[in-house]
């Protein structure tokens, strides 16, 4: 079957939701990178945010919910010359995807992990998420307590795991774009933590609740990215000041650095046929 090209698909999320400003950010960064879309591949996971891949021509994965970085680890093993980007909610990646979160950052592979953070389940109708506030009211933790679980702050937890790139931008923030092409860049496992809001179900975290209460970090005079205890102590603000920026980066080899099986090129131009496992099956015997 050959694909018609002149197809146009439409994005179907809510009017005014900020998976708008991400997806036009998004596609600013690869032109200023200017990404070849066949030596790049976004793989998604499930959730509004993970709609995104459908709209950009490059190669693509859409995952099962919460598996989105052990796919992506998969796809830059076995081509660790492509970039991968991979990109979900806070659901998504707080929730089932924790675990992989946490080892994925401590490995340092090069990939990008971009996070639609709106502090929300918008997709299944408005669950509390695990970055929602303490107290936070919905149709599932409904008054007077609440939510009653302490909220996961992205950039702490990717700071603490080891990932070596780590900012925080907000959907509707001119720099975005600038941010993520920094992410895509940098030789390392990069988080970017973008706050977005969900115009549906979640009414307090507003395009307005967040320009009330973010300021720059390169607008600190002092402030150096490098230095991992300035950026844990900025990391923990939430409330009346978010910080938004680059929180931290530094240089330390990826963990494809340390397999020599890459050494002499990406594992899908080696050929089958000059493997075999009869030495390994001789010592085993």
């Amino acid at each position: 079957m050959t694909e018609n090209l002149n197809v146009r698909y439409v994005p179907t999320w809510c009017p005014g939701c900020g998976n708008f400003g991400i997806f036009t950010a998004l596609k600013k960064a690869f032109s200023l990178l200017d990404l070849d879309p066949e030596q790049t591949a976004l793989v998604t996971g499930i959730g509004c945010s993970s709609k995104i891949a459908q709209y950009i021509n490059t190669y693509r994965i859409e995952t099962l919910h919460g598996r989105t970085l052990p796919v992506a680890t998969g796809v830059k093993l076995a081509n660790h010359r492509l970039a991968v980007i991979a990109e979900g909610g806070d659901g998504d990646g707080m929730g089932l995807g924790m675990g992989h979160f946490i080892h994925t950052a401590r490995r340092n592979l090069n990939i990008t992990y971009i996070i639609h953070n709106n502090q929300i389940y918008g997709l299944t109708k408005g669950q509390t998420s695990p970055t929602s506030d303490l107290g936070a009211i919905t149709k599932f933790t409904p008054p007077p307590r609440g939510n009653v679980e302490q909220p996961i702050n992205i950039v702490q937890t990717a700071l603490q795991a080891g990932a070596s790139f780590v900012a925080r931008s907000t959907a509707a923030d001119s720099q975005l774009a600038d941010i993520l092409a920094q992410a895509i860049s940098h030789r390392g496992f990069s988080v970017v933590d973008i706050l977005q809001p969900c115009v549906s179900f979640n009414h307090i975290n507003t395009y307005q609740w967040y320009q009330e209460r973010v300021y720059r970090l390169n607008t600190l005079p002092d402030y150096n990215p490098a230095d991992f205890t300035a950026a844990s102590a900025v990391a923990g603000q939430w409330g009346d000041k978010i910080p938004v920026g680059l929180l931290y980066r530094t240089d330390r080899p990826t963990f494809e650095d340390s397999l020599p099986q890459l050494a002499t090129g990406a594992l899908v131009e080696h050929s089958l046929q000059d493997i075999s496992v009869a030495a390994l099956m001789d010592e085993l015997a």
